[in-house]
């Protein structure tokens, strides 16, 4: 129901994305595919809802003269073109200073710091509204009827993916004895990944913001994950990480820098893994829209939106996945900095353990 449903509005959605973009082909004369896509998938300082109605956001800047607050709306004119407000303009989607004759300041700009609401904060606002809701809900049910009922509602939604996160990602790469003081964590990171991801497939207000698509939001997850996994780590690993045990000298030497770039490492693929995963989907199915502007035939729509149609159904599944391996591979890092040390065992305690 949920993918048939999906279907059916992003059909409606590209039939209306491809009345504007030929509206506005019509109007400038040329159809500019990376433009459009650019458009789509970068963050902004308004939501653009249809046509010329978008949400103007806050702009929120400090610079050498305090902090100053106005609407986004300030920045363009009624045809969405930037302009030169107090001294700011919008270049390349962001906000610069500029001088007199409207031209970049680059010296006052280094000086502006941007603390702006825009369109992927404005998601991610929407998207932990949606989370606390959720998860309130269930745990106010849970506390009326306690954790032994059947589950009822939302509980019966939430349920099966903790039990899920819990069974299949914490307990395998954690460990029984260690694994619960790191559900919250895990659960955070699990579901605001998958709300993210499904929120950036719906295309039409609250959805279509590129939040997971963003490097600043998966940076930042990365860097609550390096913090938690070295918080976590023990003598054991960083023992194996500076003297790997049962090594000579020589080779420690040669490995130890090689495991400390590892632990810089981890935490960068998982940035750029789900940054480039999301970022390529939206783009893949912007493109196969594009298609139809590119042909200009009814047999190229005939083609791009079964098309367009079948790959964001895959998406569904990768906004899924991702959010999995971003959650199963923090369990495993967590994992690997808590275990403990490896003992040889005693003459028989092989046989011993073999016989249990």
């Amino acid at each position: 129901m949920v993918a048939i449903f999906s279907s059916i509005l992003l059909l409606n959605t590209v039939t209306l994305f491809a009345n504007e973009k030929a509206a506005a082909a019509k109007e400038e004369g040329s159809f500019n595919v990376t433009e459009t896509i650019l458009e789509h998938i970068k963050d902004d300082h308004s939501w653009h809802l249809w046509g010329h109605t978008t949400i103007s956001l806050p702009v929120i800047l400090y610079s050498p003269k305090g902090f100053e607050v106005f609407s986004s709306a300030n920045l363009v004119d009624e045809h969405h073109e930037p302009i030169v407000y107090k001294g700011y303009k919008l270049i390349a989607g962001k906000i610069k200073a500029v001088n007199e004759a409207g031209e970049l300041d680059a010296a006052a700009s280094k000086l502006l710091w941007d603390f702006s609401i825009t369109k992927n904060v404005a998601s991610l606002f929407i998207s932990v509204i949606i989370l606390l809701l959720i998860v309130l809900t269930a745990a106010g049910a849970y506390k009326k009827t306690g954790i032994t009922s059947a589950p009822k509602g939302l509980q019966s939604f939430m349920e099966p993916i903790v039990l899920f996160v819990r069974d299949e990602i914490a307990l395998p790469n954690i460990g029984a004895k260690r694994y619960a003081k790191y559900m919250p964590f895990l659960l955070t990171i699990f579901f605001l990944i998958l709300t993210n991801n499904f929120l950036g497939l719906i295309p039409l207000f609250p959805g279509g913001a590129n939040v997971s698509g963003n490097i600043a939001f998966t940076m930042t997850l990365a860097v609550c994950v390096f913090i938690v996994v070295n918080l976590s780590s023990n003598k054991n690993y960083w023992e194996h990480i500076f003297w790997m045990p049962g090594m000579h000298w020589s080779m420690k030497l040669f490995l130890a820098p090689i495991e400390l770039i590892g632990v810089f490492n981890k935490p960068i693929s998982l940035m750029i893994r789900l940054f480039a995963n999301i970022t390529a989907g939206h783009i893949l199915v912007l493109s196969l829209v594009c298609l139809i502007f590119i042909f200009k035939t009814v047999y190229a729509a005939a083609v791009a939106v079964p098309f367009v149609i079948f790959i964001f159904l895959i998406e569904l599944l990768v906004a899924f996945l991702q959010a999995y391996i971003f959650t199963m591979l923090t369990a495993m890092y967590i994992g690997m900095a808590s275990e403990e040390a490896h003992h040889d065992h005693p003459a028989g305690a092989d046989k011993e353990l073999a016989h249990h």
